[in-house]
């Protein structure tokens, strides 16, 4: 280190020197007093040395004490205080490498239970969206969409929540910015200033002070289509969902697009991947038929984990049992993308399934059996959110996906390259 950049620490309102001679003068008083303890004198000789020795011993505690705090308000400056940082940087770092893929408030959802038990989290999150805010900002700038991209930021995020209200917050005034959330302009700012997605996507990382990382599966600009049962195409991820005749199959176009280099690199650290939860068709598959993708995750060692969804989608998935989404999940990529599936046992109340039967959604069954004959290993259990909508509990469904995880890491390895066919009690 350059001795001359070691005394910037010298320089005035550093709030630094105080402490540290406070520290040093409480060393050598308590030397001072040490050495003179011993010596043969007087009853006021012993008190003396005695006062200077804890006058030195409070003065280096206090010193030393003071600095380490000074340098923390700097560095940590009143976003969290010194027990939830180094929670932080020393009991999440040792939590298992995970992917996630997929996109939407699904993805959002789980990566906002995981954050609670490592750090070590990659989103790789599907950019083939062209509706609503996103698709007028990727048509008026040339940009990839970024509204997936911004509800797996401020999921992950450690920053203020005011900050993530901000991120979130959705203008609603009559004017040309209506409809457009702050989060997808400022990310669509950073594209053009930086010039690279990529590159925007970190620097929102690092203002959200995110647990983990964001990644888009690829930096093509991609439209969804999709192959119906009548041989129709529907052309645009916002078109899809809205088709009334079944899909055969979804595509790419181009059909022929990179993966980004994070995306590859972290499936290939990665100690489990999850599939889900999300919109079959349009949040999840996208991302597997990126080219590179499926066969990355099929030759990974990593643990995978499917998590379906709770309930149908209107057109997209009407009449899907779970082994359907299974299947369709399948058909797209390779038998080899997922070993284990993790379904919803809890009964829906009621009252929630009238609601959603006037949008034509409806419990997805769990049929359990059908999974495991077609040699999937199933996790079963209550993993949901029934409070205003039906939706995968954060906390739940990451307890479960964690516990599986840890339990299963010896097992992975031996396992990765074929479907596991284990059964795991409910």
């Amino acid at each position: 280190m350059n001795p001359l950049h070691l005394l910037k620490w010298l320089y005035p309102g550093m709030q630094v020197k105080r402490w540290f001679f406070l520290a040093v003068a409480g060393v050598l008083s308590f030397g001072i007093g040490a050495s003179l303890l011993p010596i043969e004198g007087g009853f006021a000789l012993r008190i003396t040395s005695l006062a200077i020795l804890v006058a030195g011993f409070i003065g280096l505690l206090t010193g030393f004490g003071m600095m380490v705090r000074s340098l923390l308000e700097v560095v940590s400056p009143g976003t969290q205080d010194l027990v939830e940082l180094v929670f932080q940087r020393r009991h999440l770092e040792k939590g298992p490498k995970i992917v996630a893929v997929g996109g939407g408030t699904g993805l959002s959802t789980l990566l906002h239970g995981l954050k609670q038990y490592t750090t070590h989290i990659t989103a790789i999150v599907t950019v083939a969206d062209d509706g609503g805010s996103s698709g007028r900002l990727r048509e008026e700038f040339d940009v990839l969409p970024p509204g997936d991209i911004r509800n797996c930021l401020v999921a992950l995020a450690d920053a203020e929540p005011l900050m993530r209200q901000l991120f979130q917050y959705r203008f609603a005034e009559e004017s040309a910015l209506k409809g457009h959330s702050f989060g997808n302009l400022f990310i669509t700012a950073m594209t053009k200033i930086t010039g690279d997605f990529e590159r925007a996507v970190q620097a929102s990382s690092k203002v959200l002070n995110i647990r983990g990382r964001v990644v888009p599966s690829t930096n093509a600009k991609v439209r969804l289509a999709a192959e119906h049962e009548d041989g129709s195409v529907t052309l645009g991820e916002s078109h899809i969902s809205k088709a009334d005749v079944p899909i055969r199959r979804i595509y790419l176009e181009p059909t022929h697009c990179e993966p980004t280099t994070e995306a590859l690199m972290s499936i290939r650290e990665a100690q489990a991947i999850i599939l889900g939860p999300g919109s079959l068709y349009t949040s999840i598959i996208p991302n597997l038929l990126v080219e590179g993708i499926t066969d990355a995750i099929v030759q990974s060692k990593a643990l995978k984990i499917y998590v379906c969804n709770v309930m149908t989608q209107s057109r997209e998935t009407h009449g899907f049992r779970a082994s359907d989404h299974v299947q369709a999940l399948i058909a797209h990529t390779n038998p080899g993308i997922v070993q284990v599936c993790v379904v919803n046992t809890e009964p829906i109340p009621q009252a929630m399934q009238e609601r959603y039967r006037e949008e034509e959604a409806f419990p997805v069954e769990a049929d359990v059996e059908r999974i495991r004959q077609l040699g999937y290993q199933v996790v079963a259990d209550n993993i949901i959110s029934t409070q205003n909508y039906v939706r995968h509990d954060a906390e739940k469904i990451s307890k479960l996906v964690i516990q599986f995880i840890v339990g299963n890491r010896g097992k992975a390895a031996a396992a990765a390259a074929i479907p596991v066919r284990v059964e795991v009690p409910a």
